[in-house]
């Protein structure tokens, strides 16, 4: 497993060790001990999800605040989607700065996702499979988000925002500066 630093404070994308051959491939996708020994942290994950979406499905920005916010190593098992993570640590100094990566069912790099960060992706093929651990339990009162098209954070999610489909919820969170008055 190899750990690449990204440009936000914490995060990280991982590219695991793949063995493959003319059988096919084995890879291992999370180990405890050696995850935990790469980070140079204690995470200790409680909780796996998953989702199927279409090409243009948005899923996002989203985070869990106070005692509920989660840490998230995010994978995509099959298809390619654009994966962002949004800082939003006001003491960081990465405060306010995103990250994004292409994570694909070939490629299998994954990305973790610390507590303090709101997390979205976009599906870029025509279907994927997205696969996440979180470090702390779902808690529906503890739940917020920020818009994707945020003018502050200006992500480029590599598709046209008419392409974009997202729920309702999603299409009426606060922006950036709502949110950091």
């Amino acid at each position: 497993m190899r750990l690449i630093e990204t440009k936000l404070k914490d995060c990280f994308v991982i590219e695991p060790n793949v063995f493959a051959d003319d059988r096919g491939y084995f890879f291992e996708s999370y180990n405890k001990e050696k995850f935990n020994k790469a980070l140079g942290q204690n995470i200790n994950f409680v909780q796996d999800n998953e989702s199927f979406s279409s090409k243009g499905v948005l899923r996002g920005l989203h985070f869990q605040k106070g005692e509920f916010a989660q840490a998230k190593l995010v994978r995509v098992i099959k298809g390619e989607v654009l994966d962002v993570a949004v800082d939003l640590r006001p003491d960081s100094p990465s405060f306010g700065k995103y990250e994004s990566v292409v994570l694909t069912g070939e490629n299998k790099k994954q990305f973790f996702v610390p507590r303090g960060f709101a997390h979205g992706f976009v599906v870029l093929s025509d279907t994927a499979i997205f696969s996440y651990k979180c470090d702390n339990f779902y808690n529906k009162e503890s739940e917020g988000g920020l818009i994707f098209n945020d003018k502050t954070l200006n992500i480029d999610w590599k598709l046209p925002e008419s392409e974009c489909l997202l729920s309702e919820k999603d299409k009426i969170l606060p922006t950036f500066e709502t949110l950091f008055k």
